[in-house]
């Protein structure tokens, strides 16, 4: 049996926000809770994060149709305030797991983003470089609200 093509996707974006702001917004729950979520309209509804090498983040959140998701992993690089890696599931795609990378570089007061979503391997039934435009969309918002 033939193994599938692994895909690659990477996001170059600029926060107007300090790297510190951008980095707790990856590490805080309660900041995870404003803005994870592709839908606009979508909220979190429980997120849970234990940033450490190993420790394990499940967050749970539901479209403003009602669909509900949970996207999990385990953290395999923590660098405050400067690069995560962790890898990345859906409950609901069991077996079905990828990697993602974020690193922060301050640019004076803001701060660049490379968020890199590696070993997809076209099995999912989500669209991942739409969907994490629209989520980091959302956290523009909320760093720009703080």
């Amino acid at each position: 049996m033939a193994e599938q093509p692994t895909e690659t996707i990477e996001i170059l974006h600029r926060f107007r926000a300090p790297r510190e702001a951008v980095w707790r917004a990856w590490t805080d729950p309660e900041l995870v809770a404003r803005w994870w979520g592709s839908d606009p309209d979508g909220a979190v509804t429980a997120a849970t994060l234990d940033v450490k090498v190993g420790g394990r983040f499940v967050v749970s959140f539901q479209d403003a149709t009602g669909d509900a998701h949970t996207s999990e992993g385990v953290y395999l690089h923590v660098e405050p305030p400067a690069a995560l890696g962790f890898t990345w599931s859906w409950v609901s795609e069991p077996g079905n797991t990828s990697r993602v990378s974020v690193g922060l570089t301050a640019d004076g007061a803001d701060t660049e983003m490379r968020f890199v979503h590696g070993e997809l391997r076209g099995t999912s039934a989500h669209d991942y470089a739409d969907g994490w435009r629209r989520t980091f969309a959302k956290l523009d918002r909320v760093l720009a609200a703080r």
